[in-house]
């Protein structure tokens, strides 16, 4: 595959937890820290009639535009929305599908550079989420932890003595901390250690989902992992243990990708790369699953110096714009599935500046 001359990647702003920045960017994608919270006085989410869930939309909407909060916050109200801007705030990670998809008042509060959401009236009345690039668990804790501390100082968040914080799901009950990794192991995948490196992180209660969290398949190589204890331990414990494992795995990914390139094996490993290569140069249509596929291999590629002419940043940009909401957005078209298919092919060669 070979870059056009001259050719440049449209105009994009792929957010904060791709910027393809930060420690170990390479395998880290970004670190996510979550808090479920919710408010005294009013029933948890999933019992909430709508006048209920209308008055408490309200009142924390109202809350969160207030002066005095470390970040400005804009809220979107999801009621303003179609399908297709739900679906991009999904595709950008901002909301939950859970969310995009509820008939209640619902919404979500997003600072400018798209590192901090705050979704109203999902599971918990609110899921604080704080974004960064790379392995970054210290500084988003820290960034975390001062934006909870300024939302109790205007909101009353419902908590006990013997439990703490008290979420919907029994799960999240105590610091309601879920603090998560994304990382790209095409190395672990393609030498078929994946399911290992899944056992191992779930006996230290590590929980390993995919490209969207729970209940979502691992696309493109890309996985999630996160704490499954939020009771009984605090949140310094959390960020040590998540931080001192998802480093392991990130040691582990560089070992099996140094294997990969070794002897026999580094033969097969470039022809993978470059059949994707060859995929996304000439393809007439593309689905979601295959195009990030070859986009990871081609991103594996440019970090292990195997290919030029291309950057993360490219990939990155590539990797969103492929999905859906995106896609379609973008191409200011509304457009059925196999149109998808086939504009996908179209656009990921001039987003990536390919001359067939």
């Amino acid at each position: 595959m070979t870059r056009a001359r001259g050719g440049k990647s449209p105009e994009f702003r792929p957010g904060a937890w791709l910027s393809g920045t930060g420690p170990e960017c390479d395998i880290a994608i970004c670190t996510r820290a979550r808090l479920a919270r919710n408010l005294q006085g009013f029933r948890f989410s999933p019992c909430q009639p709508e006048a209920e869930a209308r008055a408490l939309y309200d009142f924390v909407t109202a809350r969160l535009q207030q002066k005095g909060l470390p970040e400005q916050l804009a809220v979107v109200d999801l009621d303003t929305l179609d399908e297709l801007e739900r679906t991009v705030l999904v595709e950008r990670h901002l909301i939950s599908r859970e969310l995009a998809g509820k008939k209640c008042a619902r919404g979500v509060a997003v600072d400018t550079d798209e590192a901090i959401a705050i979704m109203v009236n999902e599971e918990d009345h609110l899921r604080v989420q704080v974004f960064a690039s790379g392995l970054q668990t210290e500084a988003v804790w820290q960034r975390t932890e001062r934006l909870d501390d300024a939302l109790m100082q205007r909101l009353p968040f419902a908590t006990s003595e013997e439990f703490g914080f008290l979420t919907s799901c029994p799960t999240n009950t105590g610091t309601g901390l879920r603090l998560s990794v994304m990382l790209h192991l095409p190395g672990l995948v393609w030498a078929e250690e994946i399911d290992k490196t899944t056992n191992t992180a779930q006996k230290i209660h590590l929980a390993v989902r995919g490209l969207y969290g729970e209940g979502s398949r691992a696309l493109g190589d890309f996985y999630q992992v996160s704490n499954q204890v939020t009771l009984g331990r605090d949140e310094r414990q959390i960020q040590s243990d998540v931080h001192l494992a998802v480093g392991k795995i990130v040691q582990w990914e560089r070992e099996v990708r140094q294997a990969l390139l070794r002897g026999a094996a580094r033969t097969r490993t470039l022809d993978r790369i470059h059949r994707s290569l060859g995929i996304l140069e000439r393809a007439q249509i593309l689905t979601s699953e295959e195009a990030l596929g070859c986009l990871s291999a081609l991103r594996f590629g440019i970090e292990e110096d195997l290919i030029s002419g291309f950057s993360v940043a490219d990939v990155n940009r590539a990797l969103l714009l492929s999905q859906p909401g995106h896609l379609q957005r973008f191409t200011q078209q509304r457009l059925q599935p196999d149109e998808r298919d086939q504009r996908r092919a179209q656009l990921l060669r001039e987003v990536l500046g390919c001359k067939p």
